[in-house]
């Protein structure tokens, strides 16, 4: 059985104008560091270039799964890196069996925290007054998003977890006295 990415398709959610400002202020601020799909065929690719020795001496069988960012039970380490990339964690562990290691791969996930704010507004006839707002904060927090197993360089057992929702805490409405 071959096991699809962990990493979930980017989706792009309908925002009203004001989101879609603050989406473009925090888009052009994370340009920097923003990445990729692992599994995207460009970084399969440059990870095949990285590791050609390993990815020719694949069997055909591998080499095929591997393109598509797929891994299967059997597979080497190597593999599994050019499928999917570099790990978030590397665990080594051992018991009566044997040593195992254990590949952690992460995603991200966002939970929302509105809460009530008051600002001051001026009118045209230049007397103030209080106006209620509501204010967004938005939370991105990492998950564990895959979890592999390897004895003796081969892909033992995996696991995908599920992401985790996402949350929407919303702080009670400020008292006006």
């Amino acid at each position: 059985m071959t096991v699809p990415s962990p990493f979930p398709a980017s989706r792009t959610p309908h925002r009203s104008g004001a989101q879609c400002v603050v989406a473009m202020v925090l888009a052009l601020a994370l340009a920097g560091c923003a990445t990729t799909e692992p599994t995207d065929p460009r970084n399969v690719a440059r990870r095949r270039s990285q590791r050609a020795a390993a990815y020719a001496s694949l069997p055909q069988e591998h080499q095929s799964l591997v393109d598509q960012g797929q891994i299967r039970v059997g597979m080497n380490e190597d593999a599994v890196f050019i499928a999917w990339g570099a790990p978030a964690q590397v665990l080594r562990s051992g018991d009566a069996s044997g040593e195992a290691v254990t590949w952690l791969y992460e995603s991200t996930t966002s939970d929302n925290y509105l809460t009530w704010n008051f600002r001051e507004v001026t009118r045209k006839d230049g007397s103030t007054y209080m106006d209620r707002f509501l204010d967004r904060d938005i939370n991105v927090r990492n998950y564990v998003s895959a979890e592999l197993t390897f004895r003796g360089g081969k892909l033992a057992s995996y696991r995908t977890l599920p992401k985790p929702s996402s949350n929407t805490i919303v702080a009670p409405q400020p008292l006006v006295r």
